[in-house]
């Protein structure tokens, strides 16, 4: 199954060891874990919670979307532009170059065609027809941030790549020339065309496409500067005082991009959910807050709107200035007013029939968990 991947080895790998964050066996959070994110009474969820979607995990109907074709087609007035398309594909435009974040075209966060957690929500636009980008930026290697067939779509392109450490293992393998791929430890950086910099930084989590890999390379959040503009992007992340330190060394931020989706008690160190976001958002200096990694895949037991609602109802509470878009709504962060429109109020959520996950009745042991 190519979709699993490829180890790393060689010179890679002698990277890899040589990294401050490498244990011997794998790779770790170094930073202390802030005691209380994690429930350790709430257990984990089993398979079977997981695949059988009962309750409001997922609309009923398609999102509001909008298409920013005709709106790409034009330089943002300020320079700087940003249009979620779903879950953590962010496509950014920062003083004239064009970076896509965790591109993720498929239909599922899985390694099977036929099972695992499948997209309810489509891109608002086709691969095809996206406009050309000056880089791909990769946070890690879990399924719904490095997506089998989109990298190999990609392959067939010019596109160069910035990952972490050990993931151009992954797109090597799948296609991707070697010397079209950065790979960053936390701290260093690569320089972009027309003087953007992209930084790779601390984030609390784990990486790994089957049991036998976990660990065995980097994830990151990673920081995109220009003389004019400055965007953090999380990755996935569990919440750790690092962003202080993140702001110190590479802020001011004109943006932060933070996860608030697939979130749970049992793996709270892991992931942030609305709450810690915010927390997350006041560390990093309180920039304009655009939320990720929600309503396009069910990864988790909560209602799939259910991180949208806590945060503008947190958000509001506590000032956090948000940016809210609907999927396909190109925004310029330093223009926007602060006003959100709750537009996913606008479709009905009820329980679905749990859909068939299995292949011959078994479910596939290689698959990790929690998935992202």
């Amino acid at each position: 199954m190519k979709s699993l991947g490829s180890r790393p080895k060689g010179p890679r790998q002698e990277r890899i060891q040589a990294s401050p964050r490498w244990a011997g066996d794998g790779f770790r959070n170094v930073h202390p874990v802030i005691p209380g994110l994690k429930d350790p009474d709430t257990p984990m969820p089993t398979v079977k919670d997981f695949f059988c979607e009962d309750g409001r995990r997922v609309p009923t109907a398609p999102l509001p979307s909008t298409s920013p074709l005709e709106t790409w087609r034009s330089k943002p007035q300020s320079g700087l532009r940003v249009t979620w398309l779903g879950h953590s594909t962010v496509l950014i435009e920062i003083d004239g170059v064009r970076v896509l974040t965790d591109p993720v075209w498929g239909p599922r966060a899985s390694p099977f065609a036929l099972v695992g957690p499948k997209r309810f929500q489509p891109v608002p636009v086709t691969l095809r027809e996206m406009p050309p980008v000056d880089v791909v930026i990769i946070s890690h290697d879990h399924y719904d941030h490095l997506d089998y067939p989109t990298i190999r779509a990609l392959a067939k392109t010019d596109v160069p790549f910035v990952t972490s450490l050990g993931v151009g293992a992954h797109l090597e393998a799948w296609g991707v020339q070697p010397e079209r791929i950065t790979e960053l430890d936390w701290w260093e950086s690569h320089e972009l065309p027309r003087g953007v910099r992209v930084t790779a930084a601390p984030s609390q989590h784990f990486s790994g496409r089957t049991f036998g890999s976990r660990n065995t390379t980097l994830w990151s959040s990673l920081v995109l500067r220009s003389d004019k503009h400055a965007i953090f992007f999380s990755g996935d992340t569990g919440l750790t005082t690092e962003y202080a330190d993140i702001r110190a060394r590479l802020g001011p931020f004109d943006l932060v991009m933070l996860e608030i989706g697939a979130f749970h008690p049992s793996w709270g160190d892991m992931h942030l959910g609305p709450e810690n976001a915010l927390k997350a958002h006041a560390l990093l200096g309180g920039a304009t807050f655009l939320p990720v990694h929600w309503a396009t895949f069910s990864l988790a037991m909560h209602a799939w709107d259910q991180p949208a609602e806590v945060l503008l109802e947190s958000g509001s509470r506590s000032g956090a200035r948000l940016l809210m878009p609907r999927l396909g709504q190109a925004v310029e962060p330093t223009l926007a007013d602060g006003r959100v429109d709750a537009w996913w109020r606008s479709v009905e959520c009820v329980a679905r029939s749990p859909e068939p996950q299995g292949i011959e009745g078994k479910f596939p042991t290689t698959v990790t968990w929690p998935l992202d």
